[in-house]
């Protein structure tokens, strides 16, 4: 929880310090420090994203690239920590032990992701990817005469807050440590944001040397401006896109350097530790989140920053507006950043992370080539069901391709993310509308996909495609001892099953 107590000794005697049992359930803290997107309708009982807090019971799953409810194993570990954390209230100041847990979880987060040892490798710990996206963006900062020139590649297939968080704007009406705020009012940093599409207007792939033209005229305006630019890549995006192609992004930071900062939202965090480590030894700033791939609950990230960037940044002031977001303990020590920050302790943050690294501590115990194998199963099952049917029109996408930047590449070469229109055999596409419907009608009989995401016009009208996913969550159930693999594929495409008979129906 995020409120600030006296633990002085009038306090105590007054009765003012917390007592032991002031600690919420644990399934109320696992929807607390976050922004309104987190919070539980009264009715349902479960956030926007259509997650509980607590374990759902026999759910068919294949929503990862939106969100996921906590699993058994992440409530477990959350539940853990909550104890440990009840333990100590009273003893010491709630921002001492909220510390040193992120400080553990900094080291054990490194280390599952191969980054153990790098030197100089820094980590921020945020409620969100918005918040990973608002923090990065003032960290390049800008000044009212010279703002940070933001460019996005493909702004829908991101959060919907990213383009308000990059231009510095309240994105929410709530912010990860309480206070209410006017969305879209600025907060003291200064940023412009510019979307570059990766599609066109039917949703089909633009042509890359025209994705990297209209990305060379904006950096070299800036530059001519005496303005900085914080370029967005995405691995992966909502449709399973790496965007802009990496070749492209490497040409404009040799032709930039002076100019350029590169910002790797692959808060999907679908990606292997060897890529993870080639963006960083790019000089890339990484912000991934433990609610995605990883299944882990609604709101959990972290900024990595390679020693360079870190040289930079790690003496940069934020505006004030931005302690109503971030805690002092988010920030590693060295950064002048958070001694400005608020002392407080977010301890919803702090039980999502928990529940995220035991998602990721049982990912990475698996042989990472058999991981590739079922990844590569489900992968072609899941394709040719696609193209097999009428209803389904996948999206087109392309192959994740990150030779540029040295990264062979393992099981993330393999996709994860599987889009698709929906079509009446024969006849037009579904609606917005009408999609939605399809959406909401499977996640009532007990089945979910990503939600859907607009992607240009088809027939006339705009249209948006599902997303079927797999998941860590999926892949230690699948080779996990007792596993069978063949049982999560058949989960998949009995999915799709009902989705075309919802279509057809």
């Amino acid at each position: 929880m995020t409120e600030a107590f006296d633990y002085s000794a009038g306090a105590v005697a007054a009765g003012l310090a917390p007592r032991a049992d002031s600690l919420a359930p644990t399934a109320r803290l696992l929807t607390d420090g976050g922004d309104a997107r987190i919070a539980l309708d009264a009715v349902t009982a479960r956030n926007r994203y259509g997650c509980a807090a607590t374990p759902e019971g026999d759910l068919s799953d294949f929503g990862s690239s939106t969100a996921s409810s906590v699993s058994h194993r992440g409530f477990a570990a959350a539940e853990a920590m909550r104890e440990k954390l009840a333990a100590l209230e009273g003893r010491e100041r709630r921002a001492v032990t909220y510390g040193r847990e992120l400080e553990r979880m900094r080291a054990e987060l490194a280390s599952l992701c191969g980054l153990h040892g790098m030197a100089g490798l820094d980590v921020v710990f945020a409620a969100s990817g918005t918040d990973l996206h608002l923090l990065a963006s003032a960290l390049v900062g800008g000044t009212p005469d010279r703002p940070l020139v933001c460019i996005d590649v493909e702004a829908e297939e991101t959060g919907s807050g990213v383009p308000d968080a990059l231009a510095g704007r309240h994105f929410s009406t709530h912010t990860a440590l309480g206070e209410t705020v006017a969305s879209g009012t600025g907060l003291g940093a200064h940023g412009e944001f510019v979307a570059v599409p990766s599609r066109d207007e039917s949703g089909g792939l633009r042509h890359a040397a025209d994705i990297e033209e209209e990305l060379d005229a904006l950096v070299l305006d800036a530059a001519m401006s005496g303005q900085r630019a914080l370029l967005t890549v995405t691995d992966v995006s909502k449709t399973g896109l790496i965007s802009p192609g990496l070749d492209v992004v490497l040409a404009l930071v040799r032709r930039f350097p002076k100019t350029l900062e590169v910002l790797v939202d692959a808060c999907q965090f679908r990606l292997a530790p060897e890529t993870l480590r080639a963006y960083l030894n790019q000089g890339f700033m990484v912000a991934v989140t433990g609610s995605k791939f990883l299944t882990g609950p609604t709101f959990s990230g972290a900024l990595f920053v390679p020693e360079q960037v870190g040289a930079r940044l790690k003496t940069r002031l934020l505006p004030p507006g931005l302690r109503a977001y971030s805690a002092r303990a988010e920030w590693p020590a060295s950064w002048i950043a958070g001694a400005a920050m608020t002392e407080a302790a977010n301890y919803g943050l702090l039980l999502r992370w928990e529940a995220a690294l035991a998602e990721l501590r049982a990912f990475r115990a698996l042989p990472p080539a058999q991981v590739k194998g079922f990844m590569d199963d489900f992968a072609a099952a899941v394709h040719t069901r696609l193209v097999d049917d009428a209803a389904f029109i996948p999206l087109p996408t392309r192959r994740l391709n990150r030779a540029a930047i040295g990264a062979a590449g393992g099981w993330d070469r393999t996709a994860s993310i599987f889009p698709f229109l929906l079509r009446k055999p024969g006849q037009r596409y579904l609606s917005l509308a009408e999609t939605e419907a399809v959406y909401r009608s499977l996640a009532v009989d007990g089945a979910r996909l990503g939600q859907p995401v607009r992607c240009g016009v088809r027939d006339g009208a705009p249209v948006s495609a599902l997303r079927l996913c797999n998941s860590a969550r999926l892949i230690v159930e699948a080779l996990s001892e007792g596993g069978d693999p063949s049982a999560v594929i058949g989960k998949a495409l009995d999915v799709l099953d009902r989705v075309a008979a919802a279509v057809c129906g």
